[in-house]
């Protein structure tokens, strides 16, 4: 969780953002290799070509229908998520949603327990931009194809991204994009630390849970994201550039823990703040 004094940003960055989304939007539209993520941190090119890509369309079921059974359970724990609003949680939950980089490349850090910035771990920043890339292709057909409304738009209820609702509103909840990140960066972070493999995959599942505390995705979602997720990670690596990039990452995070490179985040709220919502969840209780 980012120190109090970080937090916020000034007025005209997100207006630059969403500035900058709206460019994306238009400019993207009829490209199907460019698929988004709904949001403004767009992004290197990914490591696959479209060919290359895992088909969203053809491996993802339809969402649940309204009246079905899958639907309600969604509903349910949607409204129990709202109740979170306002919290630490919530607060966590609004600052996952930020894809932008550098900010987005210091989520794991308390997990790994080291930095990760473009000064000090070049490969493994670019590599975690290239792969958001990568997702952002791999869940587009899906998003497309269903054009799912998202939980705001059918309970009317706040999201901790107001500045990006219009936006959200016209792309499609199912599967989560977020999720799909947040999944795809936890098992590769975790093949580059191993030894931190828990706290890296705890991590990860709190990144795309946090899309169901913001009120922008279902649970299914969610889960179907991160099936994305990892099917985006498998056809990784049959890719020697992002095999390279891989075997470079494990050497410059290596390189960052010898020069003692902390996170700058404030890693004992954060993981408060997780906890909220998956009472054992204290991967870093000693990280301060």
């Amino acid at each position: 969780m980012k120190n109090p004094k970080d937090r916020g940003g000034s007025m005209m960055k997100k207006i630059l953002i969403v500035l900058s989304c709206l460019a994306i939007t238009v400019g993207c539209a009829n490209r199907e290799k460019q698929g988004e993520l709904s949001s403004a941190h767009n992004r290197l090119p990914g490591y696959l070509t479209s060919a290359m890509l895992p088909d969203s369309e053809t491996l993802l079921p339809a969402p649940p229908s309204a009246g079905s059974a899958a639907f309600a359970l969604d509903e349910d724990i949607s409204r129990n998520s709202l109740t979170l609003r306002g919290s630490l949680r919530w607060t966590q939950a609004a600052e996952d949603a930020d894809l932008a980089f550098p900010e987005t490349a210091q989520t794991f850090s308390c997990a790994l327990d080291a930095q990760i910035t473009e000064q000090d771990t070049p490969h493994l920043y670019k590599l975690m931009r290239r792969v958001l890339s990568d997702v952002g292709h791999s869940v587009l057909k899906a998003k497309k194809r269903y054009m799912r409304a998202r939980p705001f738009v059918v309970n009317k209820q706040p999201t901790c991204s107001p500045d990006y609702e219009k936006i959200m509103m016209k792309d499609g909840s199912y599967p989560s994009g977020h999720s799909a990140a947040g999944w795809a960066w936890a098992l590769i972070l975790s093949e580059i630390s191993p030894e931190q493999t828990n706290a890296i995959l705890a991590r990860g599942r709190a990144f795309g849970q946090s899309r169901v505390i913001c009120n922008v995705h279902w649970q299914s979602d969610v889960v179907e994201g991160r099936f994305i997720g990892a099917a985006t990670v498998a056809r990784l690596h049959a890719d020697p550039l992002f095999r390279s990039d891989l075997d470079a990452a494990r050497t410059e995070l290596e390189a960052a823990r010898f020069k003692r490179l902390k996170p700058t985040r404030d890693c004992k709220a954060e993981a408060e703040a997780l906890a909220a919502q998956f009472p054992h969840y204290a991967p870093w209780p000693a990280n301060k």
